[in-house]
């Protein structure tokens, strides 16, 4: 029988949080829905990001195959630091974000979606991503795994999508293209 380490249980007890978090309060912030019907591009994305976190929780509960380094426990350190951090990152600006944020398959922007400027919001525009985009990197260095590298293609999308987000917003937000100016878009600086 294989033993998983604090670390591990760490990691997925974090991912188990930050799902729980996203249900909760996609529920408490739910609006009736306005279209009957969900388009195929949020079925595949809904689909994607199913397989994507089935396969994380499955590498985070299996041995290391191909490990990047033999002696990992820096690596393990740092990711563990660079996942909490991203995983609170995520937490504190979702809660901030409330009823004005929408999925990522759907991402679209309602009549009553305000402008949030305080918080994590008060410095950078998308901290959701950038705390996912972290949680990931940090996952993958402390397990190890080569997989980090798939961790670039992932931020050239969501770079992408912010990108998109952006011009919707500052097309029907009072402010936002102010806003932007004034704030980066993942990391302070960045």
């Amino acid at each position: 029988m294989m033993e998983i380490s604090v670390s591990r249980l760490y990691l997925l007890g974090g991912l188990i949080l930050h799902k729980v978090v996203w249900e909760i309060l996609k529920r408490r912030d739910a609006r009736p829905p306005k279209q009957p019907g969900i388009s195929l591009k949020s079925r595949v994305l809904s689909i994607i990001k199913i397989a994507i976190l089935a396969g994380i929780i499955a590498q985070t509960l299996a041995p290391s195959v191909v490990p990047i380094s033999r002696d990992a426990f820096a690596l393990e350190v740092a990711g563990l630091v660079i996942y909490t951090l991203g995983l609170l990152m995520a937490i504190v600006a979702r809660l901030q974000l409330g009823r004005n944020w929408s999925d990522i398959e759907k991402s679209r922007v309602r009549q009553d979606h305000m402008l949030v400027a305080h918080g994590l919001y008060r410095w950078v525009r998308h901290p959701i991503y950038a705390g996912d985009l972290l949680l990931l990197l940090g996952l993958e260095l402390a397990l190890n795994s080569w997989a980090v590298a798939g961790i670039v293609a992932l931020a050239w999308y969501i770079r992408q999508q912010a990108a998109r987000e952006e011009k919707a917003l500052a097309e029907t937000l009072p402010g936002y293209a102010e806003y932007c100016r004034r704030t980066s878009r993942f990391l302070p600086g960045f």
